[in-house]
């Protein structure tokens, strides 16, 4: 039975990444998988973040073995690439079968910036897409998008990833939710879709309200009930063991609705 937990994901990053950050008073020890496992989610989204994770990779890789599916950085926190990094990501996913795809994380500039939208060329992205064939399995390649960023020339970025995660960097602009998810599916109407869900007001350096916290977690269990959506990001790992009150209500939300069929 396919359900509604095997489309959830957590999004890790090392230990500690949010510490002294965004607002957060409290400092994290909390790893990727021990996020993982206090959520009670099956899949994570690896993200390299203030470059930490440092190279190579695999021993971490190790750690995260239990968990079903993993993507993995090759544009990290900020945009931060390299030609080193994402080589080493394709290498690492030759030797862990649950790396299902690569995910950029920042890849797109702000709305003002001039010149190329992304943090990698049109080419480069072919290039690397090209390495995704392996012997028993083909990667996917997933990417953030911003509420706020619908409105850039992105088509030709989009039409080479194959699922879209879709964030709103504010919590009171999740009241456009709806709308904004809206636009997304008109911009890229082929492609999966993963709905973003932070469990602290980054942009405004705050608790994520409750009620907010529910609005989206509802919301995301509803598109994905309908094929709207393929699955929901909880963000973030480095702050679960904060003793915050939207995570706290994420976990209790996922026990009790993670058994679900999706119809």
């Amino acid at each position: 039975m396919d359900t509604v937990r095997e489309h959830m994901w957590i999004w890790g990053h090392e230990a500690g990444s949010h510490n002294n950050s965004y607002g957060l008073q409290k400092a994290s020890r909390m790893t990727p998988l021990e996020g993982a496992c206090y959520l009670g989610v099956p899949n994570l989204i690896m993200i390299r973040y203030d470059d930490k994770p440092q190279m190579p990779f695999d021993q971490y890789a190790l750690a995260l073995r239990p968990l079903k599916r993993l993507y993995w950085s090759t544009v990290g926190g900020g945009g931060r690439t390299s030609d080193e990094e994402r080589q080493h990501v394709l290498e690492l996913a030759k030797h862990f079968p649950n790396i299902v795809g690569i995910f950029m994380d920042d890849f797109f500039h702000n709305p003002t910036h001039e010149g190329d939208p992304g943090m990698l060329s049109l080419n480069q992205l072919q290039s690397m897409k090209a390495q995704f064939q392996l012997p028993e399995r083909i990667l996917k390649l997933g990417v953030t998008l911003y509420t706020h960023q619908l409105g850039m020339p992105l088509a030709d970025y989009l039409a080479l990833c194959d699922q879209i995660s879709l964030w709103t960097w504010n919590a009171p602009d999740l009241k456009d939710l709806d709308t904004n998810f809206s636009r997304l599916e008109a911009i890229a109407p082929k492609n999966s879709k993963l709905l973003g869900l932070y469990m602290w007001d980054y942009g405004l350096h705050q608790p994520m309200p409750l009620d907010l916290m529910e609005k989206q977690c509802e919301t995301a269990l509803k598109w994905l009930q309908e094929g709207r959506i393929d699955g929901m990001i909880f963000l973030a790992s480095c702050i679960c063991d904060l003793d915050l009150d939207a995570v706290e209500w994420a976990r209790e939300w996922i026990s009790k609705v993670g058994d679900l069929a999706v119809r």
